[in-house]
């Protein structure tokens, strides 16, 4: 008899079991000799208190025995901001915590989409860009390589470049949340539409439809137009400049990432890998996000999902073998 499970969502047996552990277990490794310490946070939360930043698209709700709307975790960042204001006074910082943890988002699910994911990562609070950036990034890549992986790429891109173009060509308000949809989906031809619905000279228009489809070496910053562009070119050349050399060689500059989560302030990057059609995880800077829990305070993270990471290995042991 076959009892079914929820849609995107799955039982891991043994052999597997096995594999996934010995990937969590090589990244805590690095997390550890980085000087990340483990935390862990409940699965569930006060929609009052994380909603605020938590309360998006695929969140889940749900109620206790008296009544409160709690959320399912959805993320690993907003959880360990809430900890830090909690827990830690703004004197401890910079700090420097990891975690392991499943995630729960509502998604269409399909291969390498789950509504429930195991995911690991890292927070550094307090250290500001562009030197806490570089330091995430050079762990995330030795994290990777600690699990064997070798054939993957980090596209690198800024949360304020397209609003800051937006910003700087007059695009209307209203117009605005919609265009950022579109570039969250990566849906350019929609963006390509959207953009050409808003009537704008020439010269603005192309900018805004051709420079998010930009990806390649840091000679692409070039061709960013000085003034609304400047201070996130500046800021892209400043984390590449402090990569190691192995992490800067897996680096691609992508103008029009834009993560889906609205807290980023900076940075943003995303793991990519072949055999895996989606990223492998990804993070940015969130210097806003501690605020709203209490200490005003520079951040960074990542997430990786480690059934992803491991799909990305099977597809790499296959594709040599």
């Amino acid at each position: 008899m076959i009892h079914p499970l929820p849609s995107g969502t799955r039982d891991v047996l043994p052999d597997e079991s096995r594999e996934l552990r010995a990937i969590t277990e090589a990244m805590r490794g690095v997390f550890e000799r980085a000087g990340y310490g483990e935390v862990w946070t409940p699965a569930i939360e006060y929609e009052s208190v994380v909603g605020r930043v938590d309360g998006g698209r695929g969140v889940y709700r749900l109620f206790d025995d008296h009544g409160e709307v709690l959320l399912l975790r959805s993320d690993l960042t907003v959880p360990i901001a809430r900890l830090a204001a909690t827990r830690y006074a703004p004197a401890a910082f910079p700090l420097r915590l990891s975690t392991f943890a499943h995630v729960y988002r509502g998604v269409t699910p399909h291969r390498g989409q789950m509504r429930e994911t195991l995911q690991a990562g890292i927070e550094l609070l307090g250290a500001g860009a562009p030197g806490g950036t570089t330091e995430v990034l050079n762990v995330l890549c030795a994290a990777l390589d600690a699990t064997g992986l070798r054939d993957y790429r980090i596209g690198l891109g800024d949360a304020t470049l397209y609003p800051a173009l937006l910003e700087a060509y007059a695009v209307p308000e209203e117009a605005r949340d919609g265009l950022l949809d579109a570039l969250v989906r990566r849906d350019l031809v929609e963006l390509g539409s959207r953009v050409a619905a808003l009537g704008l000279p020439a010269e603005s228009a192309d900018a805004l439809a051709r420079i998010p489809q930009l990806r390649g070496g840091a000679d692409l910053l070039a061709d960013l137009p000085a003034g609304p562009a400047t201070d996130s070119a500046t800021g892209l050349r400043g984390v590449l400049d402090g990569l190691d050399a192995q992490a800067a060689d897996r680096v691609i500059f992508d103008l029009g990432l834009l993560r889906d989560r609205g807290y980023y302030t900076g940075a943003v990057f995303e793991v990519y890998a072949p055999g895996v059609g989606m990223p492998l995880g990804g993070g940015g800077r969130y210097d806003d996000l501690l605020a709203r829990f209490g200490p005003d305070a520079p951040a960074v993270g990542f997430a990786l999902g480690v059934d992803k990471v491991h799909l990305a290995l099977v597809a790499e042991t296959e594709a040599t073998a």
